[in-house]
């Protein structure tokens, strides 16, 4: 059985953060700390790994297999989580022109002891026909961790919040906000900051995993990827650094860094109701820091 509480910190801690700004605004602002589960299998990617292990484990398939980029957080803690949970894992990367050194991530899944296939970026297109030749001997896990295991896993995040009216965070895959509609009280607004450029899609993809239509108290805001998938701007940068310096919690510029600059022009705007407890989910990620930060 797997033993994830000897390594794991859950619940991870729920931090109040206050300026003078959420004041004049009338609004309540909290950090959801999922960055604190673990140094390595940190904040959302732990908890859509969570019962993808479970399953696999109860399967008897001590084999797993994903799909990542070279800079993938998803591919970072899957790689630690072979190794931690003794599974042996394999990992189709996107881009045959890559190697185990192309990028920190790859060359710690390497480490870790990840077999790494790296494909051509037309052929990673087609993730289902590259799973078919695996599917007999691995348990395979999508791109981002994001299925219906992992929405049950993100969905149990929810409960350790308690009542809030609006929660924030970062949407590469849909799998996260999916888990925290799925697990969040009816009354309280999510909303997903795309980190990906034309992420209209995401839509279509968290409908998906619900097995429902997007619902109404659901929104995904696709204005703030500073240019696409791990692209960033100085704004961006310069906006990171002031808020590490005002409250000492470290963000990074792929996810976290563009949820948290949304939430601070959301709030400008009056986006937010006068008298709301606004959660921001820190998913964690650090691996991915960088651009001087």
């Amino acid at each position: 059985m797997l033993d994830f509480e000897s390594i794991i910190q859950i619940p991870t801690p729920l931090e109040r953060i206050e300026e003078d700004l959420f004041v004049e605004k009338g609004v309540e602002v909290f950090v959801k700390r999922d960055d604190l589960t673990h140094p390595f299998i940190s904040g959302n990617k732990f908890r859509k790994l969570k019962y993808n292990l479970v399953e696999a484990e109860k399967q008897g398939k001590n084999r797993l297999l994903t799909f990542g980029g070279a800079y993938s957080n998803h591919l970072s803690a899957f790689a630690f989580a072979c190794r931690e949970f003794g599974f042996r894992g394999k990992a189709l990367v996107r881009g045959d022109e890559l190697n185990e050194s192309s990028s920190p991530t790859l060359a710690f899944a390497h480490a870790m002891g990840v077999e790494l296939e790296f494909v051509s970026r037309e052929a990673y297109r087609d993730k289902e026909k590259l799973s078919a030749a695996y599917t007999e001997e691995y348990f395979i896990i999508p791109e981002g961790g994001s299925n219906a295991l992992a929405v049950q896993g993100v969905a149990e995040l929810v409960s350790e919040i308690g009542d809030f009216d609006y929660l924030l965070t970062a949407c590469g895959t849909g799998g996260t906000l999916a888990g925290l509609l799925k697990g969040a009280p009816e009354h309280a607004e999510v909303i997903g900051i795309s980190v990906l450029k034309n992420g209209d899609f995401l839509q279509e993809e968290v409908s998906k995993l619900l097995g429902h239509s997007f619902p109404d108290r659901a929104r995904l805001l696709t204005a703030y990827h500073f240019g696409g998938y791990a692209r960033y701007t100085e704004e961006l940068l310069d906006f990171i650094r002031d808020f590490e310096a005002k409250h000492g919690i470290l963000l990074e510029q792929v996810y976290t860094g563009k949820v948290f600059y949304a939430f601070y022009d959301l709030l400008r705007r009056d986006f937010f109701r006068r008298g709301a407890k606004v959660i921001l989910l820190h998913t964690g990620g650090m691996q991915g820091r960088g651009a001087g930060l």
